[in-house]
């Protein structure tokens, strides 16, 4: 078996998919042979994402998501499985920060960064294990970033968040390992979304209209190494990547 019949008329579940990495993430699945749940707030973007999966032949789901609710995220996992009659995949790609300094920062941005970023993939996890062990196995991927490895001035609820992501993960993997369930964590560097090529500092200032002062990665790229990840065998085992430009993974 090739890697691409092992995504062949599987399940997956994509956060952020309205836009960015999780759109182009919902879209290399469905080009790779597998059904999509969609989950984000932006009801008409998903609409949008669900009719582009659809012209590749697959099933897609849009599921408006409220991901700091319990009761919202397990209903997700049910309404996939419920039309698909599985889960195979589960990518965690939605993201927010709140760029400000730790005096600056609201309590109330802290919390909310925390929610999206951490909270939401530990909900819909706790959810899709079952689902996952009933059938043999899954993946999970977790998506982070560099700022997961090392904290930037600026971004400290984004840091907190993306550094709890990966013990999170390391937990998950440990615990999925005698279920045939993986679980992966992922640190892109900036990458070619409307906030992913801008630093902290440029968020604050609101610089996002101005070109990044960065190398960066189209998000299709990552979406390559998401699906590559998820189509390999069950015995290999990848618990962390970091995802670069090439000029810069170069010496």
């Amino acid at each position: 078996m090739n890697e691409a019949d092992r995504l062949e008329d599987r399940s997956a579940l994509v956060t952020g998919a309205s836009s960015g990495l999780g759109r182009a993430t919902a879209l290399a699945l469905a080009r790779a042979g597998t059904d999509v749940a969609l989950v984000a707030r932006s009801v008409q973007e998903l609409e949008s994402a669900r009719e582009e999966i659809l012209r590749t032949g697959r099933r897609a789901l849009s599921l408006p998501t409220d991901l700091g609710k319990e009761e919202d995220t397990s209903a997700t996992i049910r309404r996939t499985v419920e039309e698909f009659g599985r889960i195979d995949v589960l990518v965690n790609a939605a993201g927010t920060d709140a760029p400000a300094t730790v005096e600056e920062l609201a309590v109330e941005d802290w919390d909310r960064t925390l929610a999206v970023n951490l909270r939401a993939p530990f909900l819909l996890s706790k959810a899709a294990f079952p689902r996952m062990r009933e059938a043999g196995g899954g993946t999970i991927v977790n998506v982070s970033s560099v700022a997961g490895k090392k904290g930037w001035a600026n971004a400290s609820a984004y840091c907190a968040s993306k550094f709890g992501l990966t013990g999170f993960t390391q937990a998950l993997a440990d615990e999925g390992k005698e279920y045939g369930i993986r679980a992966i964590v992922l640190y892109p560097g900036a990458m070619d979304t409307k906030w992913g090529a801008f630093s902290p500092e440029e968020r604050q200032q609101g610089e996002s209209e101005k070109a990044p002062s960065t190398r960066v990665l189209p998000p299709e790229r990552v979406a390559e190494l998401i699906v590559w990840v998820a189509a390999s065998p069950p015995e290999f085992v990848l618990t962390e990547g970091i995802v670069l430009p090439i000029e810069e993974a170069l010496p």
